[in-house]
Order: C-alpha cells, then structure tokens, then sequence
C-alpha cells in the first residue's frame, strides 16, 4: 500500500445524494471533519453549504473554508436522462467538475479533489474483465460526459498541478438508492405478479455494495497517487441480470415471476466486469459484502421504506 497522507477536514458535492450521503456518515464515523454541499434547499444541518448547480458557482465554499479534500459526488445519473437531455447532463457532469477544480485552483491548490466518474466510459468493453488501461467507447451522452470530466481532472492535474483521481464505478447498490435494478424491481413488484425488464437477463453488471464503494473512497483519499489517474471502483464479480433479480426476490415471502422483453435499450452495455487488481495490490482493497448480503438490507431498507 503506498504511502498516507493526513486528510481532516472534508467536502462532499452532492451531500444529499445517494453515495454522498453514506460517505458523509462513514467518514464522519471514522473522526474526519465533514462539510457538505448540494442543491437541496428544505435540509438544515451543520457544515452545510447550499449551492447553485445552474450556474457553477463554487466559489464562496472554497473561500469560507479549507479543506483538505474534495469528494465530488454530484451530478445526473441517468443514461436515459442524457440521451433525452444531454445539454443539462453535461452541465450537470462535465462543467460542473471544471467549476469545481477552477475554484479549487483559485482558492485552495492544496486540496485533493476525487472525482466520481462511471464505468459508463468503458461503453461494451472489447475484453473483459475490463482494466483501467482499456480505451474509452461510451455508448450514451452521460458516458461521453463522464470521460470528459475524467479528462478535465488530467488538465488540471498536468496543468496546475492539482492533486485529482477519477473513480470508474460500476454498478453501486444500497439502502437509499431510489432508482436502477433493485429499486425498480422493487416498485414494479408492489404492482404486478410478473416483472418485466429490458434484455434477455444474461446481460452482466458489476455490483458494488454502497458500503464497500465509500470504504474504498477513502482508501485512495490517504493512499492514493492523485495523479489526474482513472481507478476501477468494483467487486470484480460478473452477475447476469436475471441472477440479480432472482437473487433480490429471494427474499420475498412470494417472489413475482420475472419476464425479459428481450429488446435492448439505447446506451445500455451487454457485459461488465471490472479488473480490479489495482486497488487490490495500491489498497489492499477486497469487498466486504457478498451481493446476497447487501441485497439482503436493501430488501430490508425497502420494507421499512413502505411502512413510514
């Protein structure tokens, strides 16, 4: 593992978001001083910076505080979303984090920033399982985006000597996500007695566990080079589809029958699998959680959802 660095105070870009929101808990867990910045207005906490994503203005956090680490997790996720509107997804995706690096530039050139990227950039990779090494071949607008802020964070690495690294993550999962497989399967279960998805399920995804992903974000925030590189952030486990699916309703008392339309949607890759030998042998990273097991408290999460 290579050598740490002391990082206390932290801020999180899109606090309020799925990832951001785990992250905030898990370092503020570990003792790191956290800060936190989104859009959401109706939320009211300590170290909280309310933010304007139209117009990229990232300034005032930067000059009211210093940190020593910035986590972008803000931004569209959403493939559909990009290929409808693609103008706001690279606002959203690509502007944003030249924004935020700008500022950073400006105000504190000290501070390492992590940007979270997409294993989207990869599109249908010619080789599985897919290394960092591998040429780009998005399939969407949002996976295009997504290199592209990848590219802005080699500029200002190479450039002005900014400390940045970009998270190619892969197919993240957990309590509070409400959107992707799980949740949609999820919602269509509560409606109907056969679930239909997209595909013929032998497609092939690389689940991460929520948990997993933010333990590794702050592996390479202490080890990692901070070079403008891209890291694969994975299980390095294939799963098809229709084994996820099964997999999920397994815990149901009685699981609907689940139908495949066997029609492809646009920008969506047939199979992903991430090599993850890096972040194995730069931070002595392996996965925690089984996809049985984070599977197990998603469920669990989404029933209690439906009681409130």
């Amino acid at each position: 593992m290579k050598d740490s660095v002391t990082i206390k105070k932290v801020i999180i870009i899109g606090v309020r978001g799925f990832i951001g929101s785990h992250l905030k808990t898990y370092l503020e867990n570990k003792g790191y001083h956290v800060y936190g910045a989104d859009v959401v207005v109706d939320y009211v906490a300590k170290n909280y910076f309310l933010i304007d994503a139209t117009n990229g203005g990232f300034e005032s956090v930067f000059r009211e505080q210093a940190f020593d680490l910035c986590i972008n997790c803000s931004g569209a996720a959403s493939v559909p979303d990009s290929i409808r509107n693609p103008r706001r997804d690279y606002y959203l995706n690509t502007s944003n984090v030249f924004s935020l690096l700008n500022a950073i530039r400006d105000r504190q050139p000290n501070c390492r920033f992590i940007n979270l990227s997409s294993a989207a950039v990869y599109g249908n990779p010619t080789s599985l399982p897919v290394a960092e090494e591998a040429i780009p071949r998005p399939l969407s607008p949002y996976g295009y985006h997504k290199y592209m802020s990848e590219t802005i964070c080699r500029e200002f690495y190479e450039q002005f000597g900014l400390a940045t690294c970009s998270l190619r993550i892969f197919s993240a999962y957990g309590e509070g996500l409400t959107k992707q497989i799980f949740w949609d399967l999820y919602q269509k279960s509560k409606a109907k007695r056969k679930v239909e998805l997209f595909g013929s399920g032998n497609e092939t995804r690389d689940f991460i566990y929520v948990l997993d992903l933010v333990r590794l974000i702050e592996l390479i925030a202490i080890h990692g080079e901070f070079h403008g590189e891209a890291v694969n952030a994975a299980s390095g486990i294939e799963t098809s589809i229709r084994s996820a699916a099964e997999t999920f309703f397994s815990y149901y008392p009685d699981p609907p029958q689940i139908r495949f339309t066997q029609t492809e949607r646009q920008g969506d890759p047939s199979r992903w699998v991430a090599d993850i030998s890096k972040i194995k042998e730069n931070y002595n990273y392996s996965p925690e959680f089984t996809l049985e097991e984070g599977l197990r408290r998603y469920y669990q999460w989404v029933q209690q959802k439906e009681k409130q």
